[in-house]
């Protein structure tokens, strides 16, 4: 069996990191609404056990929830060794869990940057790691990596945050050449800024995604996106289009995609 195998999510077992809110939220619910056995991993549990109902509503189907800090590898080996032992194998993984934070460079804590790296990269990678020698083991799986379109375009006031998001590309494309042959696909999503509670922490001033008006995304418009790709060969979904050109104009004419980052998509 291949990932192919795997476009009928009907009793697959998804596991979601970042499920509590925003886009893995309503990604946990495409899967459910899919027929998926959903997995919903975060750190905060109260907001999972409201998601994990919500799941069985719509899928008719057992879901669970684990408490998880991806800046922790112990926890992340931990939860996946326990959820191929009594939930099931873990067909599906969805690495969505990631924070930013909009700062100059010379401005920026590195704390807070550091903790940036564990969460958005590190995490990832151990995430993925564990979860795909067991899928390897079976020849089959699908990973999706949620990036971003700041590690495509880097905009002033998110250096640290696009440098993470361009590890976890690097990182996704020699992935995906790695895993092919074992039956594991790899997709890279890469948004835009999405409405939801990212932007509570990232933005202090609060007015950042009102100002962008109609490059705004809908979660679950992304969710959906994401989920109808898993069990394909799609390599990356890139949302919204317009900044997309704008990621192709700037590595064809850099000069122009500066005026573009530093001017017309700069909003913070």
């Amino acid at each position: 069996m291949t990932y192919r195998q795997l476009k009928d999510l009907t009793n697959r077992v998804a596991l979601v990191t970042g499920a509590s809110g925003g886009l893995g939220e309503q990604i946990a619910y495409e899967l459910a609404q899919r027929g998926a056995i959903v997995v919903a991993c975060a750190r905060r549990m109260e907001q999972l056990e409201n998601v994990v109902a919500n799941c069985q509503a719509l899928s008719g189907k057992l879901a669970f929830a684990y408490q998880l800090d991806v800046s922790n590898p112990e926890q992340i080996e931990s939860v996946v060794t326990k959820v191929e032992a009594k939930v099931g194998p873990i067909d599906v993984l969805v690495n969505n869990a990631g924070f930013g934070m909009m700062e100059t460079a010379l401005d920026f804590d590195m704390s807070i940057a550091e903790e940036m790296f564990r969460v958005n990269v590190l995490g990832l990678m151990y995430m993925t790691k564990y979860t795909a020698l067991q899928m390897a083991s079976r020849q089959r799986g699908a990973i999706v990596n949620i990036a971003s379109m700041a590690g495509k375009i880097a905009t002033p006031k998110a250096s640290v945050y696009s440098a993470s998001k361009f590890a976890v590309l690097g990182y996704s494309n020699a992935l995906r050449l790695e895993l092919k042959p074992l039956g594991i696909s790899v997709l890279t999503v890469n948004p835009g800024p999405i409405k939801t509670h990212f932007f509570d922490r990232a933005d202090r001033s609060g007015n950042y995604l009102k100002s962008l008006g109609s490059y705004v995304l809908d979660p679950q418009v992304v969710a959906h996106k994401i989920v109808k790709a898993i069990g394909t060969n799609k390599r990356e979904i890139n949302l919204p289009k317009s900044m997309n050109v704008a990621h192709h104009l700037y590595q064809v004419f850099p000069h122009i995609g500066d005026h573009l980052t530093g001017g017309v998509f700069n909003k913070k």
